[in-house]
């Protein structure tokens, strides 16, 4: 029998651990329904979450025919376009896309990237208070950051940065299928935006990754047009707004407990280590895409038949007492730290380095420039988004 949990509610994202360990206790793998997906089975241990990730050839991010897992019968065509990407595709098809735009993640790559975000950082942090305090960190700041830094990445206009973040409020505030269907204007302006953004590229040339799809899809056979319009939307929302949920969550955790605040800033060295925990207990990106089992199999004992549908349930794992000495304490110094916040196997997040960078540079050019931050309202009060499998804070005032 199908348990009854709300994915979408403010104590689950307030405390994703109880919930998780109340299914845990059910077994490793549960049927459950999900907001928009349906009925589906959601892992709730490490090594359950872990194999079905790295079992692609059992759990299958396409259907059959072909269909991608995660879609349902009402969802138009625009959306199947749109979703169709390296994240929703198996092999071989799966590295065919992402080595078009590997190199540009590579560690080198993000490295030399590093002053260019610290810059952006500062600049923003100097303007943090511009429209008063207190101010709300998330809008004004975790944002605008990665947003700005995927832009130049891509090479799109800095002008047109207020755009995408209307868009991506309007994806944030999604929890069922209403919700979903009434975004679909916003999806078709952002399907026409691109497709003018890449004809322009065709015409006159260009900088970033949008002119390297453009170089590869003129040598051929590579990328397909739709192909590109999918890239496109997928580097720049998985490239922005996970990223802004991990430094949001980050900074409350750190201003809820002031103790932590200082121990980070007394010693920028120690940056790194903390972005490894954050990323375990914030958890930003809480499931993976819905999956399709491909023949009948056992996960840790539990029988799922061919057809079934499974979803691994990242902060689930990153939960698990079993891979985490004590998981519901947030320990900056944690060593060794096994979270799988980007995944395993051939999908382990292609952005992983970028999404660390810009996480250890907004956190210490925000308390370097404003080391006494606090928040302006009691942590009771800070209230999630309530979009099913991202961890994200809706608001964050703060004030010096």
């Amino acid at each position: 029998m199908a348990q009854r949990v709300d994915f979408t509610s403010e104590a689950f994202f307030r405390d994703p651990a109880a919930t998780v360990a109340r299914l845990r206790a059910i077994g490793p793998a549960v049927e459950t329904r999900f907001p928009i997906v349906g009925k589906v089975w959601v892992t709730t241990t490490y090594e359950a979450t872990a194999q079905v990730l790295k079992d692609s050839a059992t759990f299958s991010l396409r259907k059959e025919g072909g269909d991608v897992a995660g879609l349902r019968w009402w969802m138009p065509k625009l959306v199947e376009t749109l979703a169709s990407n390296m994240l929703t595709t198996d092999e071989p098809d799966h590295t065919r896309l992402r080595g078009i735009v590997d190199e540009a993640f590579r560690r080198r790559a993000v490295l030399d990237m590093q002053p260019r975000i610290r810059a952006i950082a500062e600049e923003l942090v100097d303007e943090l208070f511009g429209q008063g305090s207190p101010a709300d960190l998330v809008a004004r700041y975790a944002q605008i950051l990665p947003l700005s830094v995927i832009c130049e990445l891509l090479g799109l206009p800095a002008a047109d940065r207020p755009m995408f973040i209307g868009w991506a409020n309007s994806l944030g505030r999604v929890s069922g299928m209403i919700g979903f269907l009434s975004v679909l204007p916003a999806f078709g302006k952002m399907r026409r935006y691109m497709a003018e953004r890449l004809r322009v590229v065709r015409e006159q040339g260009g900088e970033g990754l949008i002119a390297e799809l453009v170089r590869v899809e003129m040598e051929g056979g590579r990328i397909s047009p739709d192909e590109m319009l999918s890239m496109l939307f997928l580097l720049l929302n998985a490239g922005s707004i996970t990223t802004t949920h991990l430094i949001g969550g980050a900074v409350f955790e750190l201003l809820r407990d002031t103790d932590r605040r200082d121990w980070l800033a007394a010693d920028w060295d120690r940056a790194g280590l903390a972005v490894e925990e954050f990323l375990r207990f914030v958890s930003p990106v809480q499931f993976s895409k819905p999956r399709y089992v491909r023949q009948d199999t056992a996960i840790e004992g539990v029988r799922l038949k061919k057809g079934d549908r499974i979803m691994a349930m990242l902060v689930a794992a990153n939960m698990d007492p079993q891979a985490h000495e004590c998981p519901d304490r947030l320990d900056l110094e944690r060593r060794p730290n096994r979270h799988i916040s980007f995944g395993t196997g051939i999908h382990f997040c292609l952005g992983h380095q970028l999404a660390r960078i810009e996480a250890a540079c907004a956190l210490q050019a925000l308390f370097t420039r404003w080391p006494k931050l606090k928040l302006a309202v009691e942590p009771s009060e800070i209230r999630w988004n309530r979009r099913p499998g991202l961890r994200s804070i809706e608001k964050l005032p703060v004030a010096v």
